[in-house]
């Protein structure tokens, strides 16, 4: 398929099969949502368990890191592919970002203006580039620590959630979400506030730390593994161009990552078809593979061949990762 600047490149797959994969169940939802908040139970309690001891860390760290990938829980309801019931789809989004403080309707609105223009920096600039160009190494290095989100607090969910309650709105949001929706977007965001001035209450009328630490702590401590997964999207990768094979990445990741990572590894067939739901992006992938790149296979294979690409970008704008795309479609 011949690809210009206003039209994005697909991919040939028969409409009966794409069809057949973009059909929602409510089932593969809840199954996830069972065991994603019955693992977070478990470790929470070890971490309440073993406080005191040097066990408290580790099972907290992994408490964590379950915890933040409540990111995933979010897009995946963001797209409303997670349920086929949209009011579960709903209650699920807002029990998400309620996790991640950060508010539903604005984060949906941007989402959709990424999808829209992935990557672009030309006229409406695609807010959810993660990093920056060129690459800020210090700030992306450190992002692999834990706690190291502190030193970046004006760029936090927390941040921008009490910004969205006076009013004033992300450029992300400026430009992708109606009027009428950013006056949603207002009152949600002091519902969540006025929820954490009641944690923040309660813990301190018991002189009790407990719902601080397992509600506020955990994105900054548990973030490092969600980030070194979730930042492989689209890192280091050709910026205005309009095929989402040159823009995006799919990586073969671990199940136990690609659990919690809702299957976004595959994440090149996510943005071609966003309706499909992430259970099937794998059999996607399986029927457009001829017309894709080969997927980097592991996060260390990945940042062993696009890391000094990132690095190179620093310095260099045109030191983008160059993607090998199929014979045919060159």
């Amino acid at each position: 398929m011949h690809i210009n600047s206003s039209t994005w490149y697909i991919p040939k797959i028969e409409k009966k099969k794409l069809k057949e994969l973009s059909k929602r169940s409510d089932r593969p939802g809840l199954i996830h949502f069972l065991i994603y908040f019955s693992s977070l139970i478990f470790f929470g309690y070890l971490s309440y368990f073993y406080w005191g001891s040097i066990l408290f860390y580790f099972f907290f760290f992994i408490y964590s890191t379950i915890y933040t990938f409540a990111i995933s829980n979010l897009h995946e309801t963001i797209h409303r592919t997670a349920f086929k019931t949209r009011w579960i789809n709903e209650v699920f989004l807002y029990i998400s970002s309620f996790q991640l403080h950060t508010e539903p309707v604005g984060h949906r609105w941007s989402h959709t203006f990424h999808h829209s223009n992935t990557l672009q920096t030309e006229g409406e600039y695609d807010h959810e580039i993660e990093v920056s160009r060129p690459t800020d190494l210090l700030k992306f290095f450190l992002k692999f620590v834990p706690l190291s989100d502190i030193f970046f607090i004006h760029q936090s969910s927390f941040v921008g959630t009490i910004k969205s309650s006076l009013g004033i709105m992300s450029p992300a949001i400026k430009i992708s979400a109606p009027k009428d929706q950013q006056k949603k977007i207002i009152s949600n965001a002091r519902i969540i506030i006025f929820i954490w001035a009641i944690i923040i209450s309660i813990s301190i009328y018991f002189n009790n730390l407990w719902p601080i630490i397992f509600y506020f702590l955990p994105t900054f401590i548990g973030r490092p593994v969600h980030f070194a997964v979730n930042v492989t999207q689209h890192l280091a990768a050709k910026i205005d161009t309009k095929d989402h094979r040159l823009s995006t990445h799919t990586i073969i990741l671990n199940p136990i990552l690609s659990f919690y990572y809702w299957h976004m590894e595959y994440h090149t067939e996510h943005h071609m078809f966003p309706m499909v739901p992430s259970y099937n992006l794998k059999k996607l992938s399986n029927e457009i593979k001829d017309s894709l790149p080969i997927p980097f296979y592991g996060l260390f294979d990945f940042y062993k061949k696009v890391l000094p690409s990132l690095i190179k970008l620093a310095f260099d704008l045109n030191g983008y990762y160059k993607v090998k795309l199929p014979y045919d479609q060159n």
